[in-house]
């Protein structure tokens, strides 16, 4: 029989223990923060391979330069940019929230709910049929909550979500699927393009307010790229291989907006959630001087057909380039794997010029420094 006092000391050992497992276990389990996006092509990773729609990554060549070499539904030939900042938290790449491989411990990782060819307004992107809008994007995202809830609890998951990066990249569609779609479209009768741009800007607002409703702390705001550039748009509307004006103008009315918006909600609510990426100043810098960045031409697509490869889809049976490194843009509209790479080298580490109010190193210093 074990004497009271050794009773007591051993007792008090075994509480020792047991705390010191209690503190030492969640450094030893730690995990990147969670990581949520939102938005159109340039950042879905897979979630319209589940759906009946025409705006579909899922066939050779896309993922030629992928680990696996093979289609993911990304719209590049390997990763994109959110592949490259889940690299820079630490973490695995988000799974797409239609995957049945979402589920259990990698619900904490994030998860991506981003579709090609969604915009801001809800009427964007129509003609794909059967893409996630973004106001449904943002229904997954409770969904989501109510899910991880279930796993962890209510407070732990409120946590998750607060401490999460949020990516959310939306606004070209809403141009080139839109109001420039055809000659005459609905909404270029509705509107002349200054006031259909402060709409565009005033729908989105709405759209991030509803992300702060829902526990969003730090949300990454990607503007536009220099949408008349793009090889698609030279193909159609260069006669010249210049950056069609039209849409550089509407390019350029909607960036500063966009960015300003942001300012002031930050403003408004005491804090900066909101952050501001120029990404048609990131993408500026290839098209103005692509040799800098080891391009060899930013007008010319890797895959597609046509003048600048900018015409129809990028499929089997479309010019490919042998080396992607080399061009700016991988298809008619989306950026390469490693254009990708810098825009996210220019996130983490760019100047006020390209992220205000901070750089994502900024942000991760910031947040990783205890408060008192």
């Amino acid at each position: 029989m074990v004497p009271y006092s050794r009773f007591v000391s051993l007792m008090g050992l075994g509480l020792l223990l047991v705390l010191g497992v209690i503190i030492v276990a969640p450094r030893a389990e730690a995990r990147a923060r969670a990581f949520f996006v939102f938005g159109d092509s340039l950042v879905d990773n897979g979630n319209n391979n589940y759906l009946q729609t025409v705006a579909r990554a899922n066939a050779p060549p896309y993922g030629i330069d992928y680990p696996t070499h093979r289609p993911t539904g990304r719209f590049s030939n390997g990763f994109n940019i959110p592949d490259f900042i889940s690299q820079e938290l630490g973490a695995e790449s988000t799974v797409p929230y239609l995957s049945p491989e979402l589920k259990g411990e990698k619900l904490l990782v994030g998860a991506n709910f981003a579709s090609a060819g969604v915009g801001i307004l809800n009427d964007t992107g129509d003609h794909f049929m059967n893409i996630i809008k973004m106001h449904k994007q943002l229904e997954n995202f409770k969904e989501y909550q109510r899910r991880v809830s279930a796993l962890i609890g209510g407070s732990r998951t409120k946590r998750l979500v607060n401490q999460a990066l949020v990516l959310i990249t939306v606004g070209g569609n809403d141009f080139v699927n839109n109001y420039y779609l055809v000659e005459s479209t609905a909404r270029s009768r509705q509107y002349q393009l200054p006031d259909y741009v402060n709409f565009l800007i005033s729908s989105y607002q709405k759209h991030l307010k509803r992300l702060y409703s829902m526990g969003a702390r730090r949300v990454l705001v990607t503007g536009t790229g220099p949408l008349g550039c793009a090889p698609a748009e030279l193909a159609m509307r260069s006669k010249n291989g210049e950056c069609s004006p039209e849409l550089q103008r509407a390019a350029s009315l909607y960036n500063p907006l966009l960015e300003q918006m942001i300012l002031q909600l930050n403003t408004k609510i005491g804090t900066d959630v909101f952050i501001a990426a120029n990404t048609a100043q990131m993408h500026k810098d290839f098209i103005t001087n692509p040799k800098a960045y080891g391009f060899t031409t930013s007008k010319v697509a890797c895959c597609g057909q046509g003048p600048y490869n900018g015409m129809g889809f990028c499929t089997i049976v479309s010019n490919l380039c042998p080396n992607r490194d080399l061009h700016a843009y991988w298809d008619p509209y989306h950026p390469s794997e490693k254009a990708n790479k810098l825009v996210v080298e220019q996130i983490m580490l760019g100047s006020t010029r390209y992220m205000k109010p901070m750089n994502l190193s900024t942000i991760l210093a910031l947040d990783a420094t205890p408060h008192t």
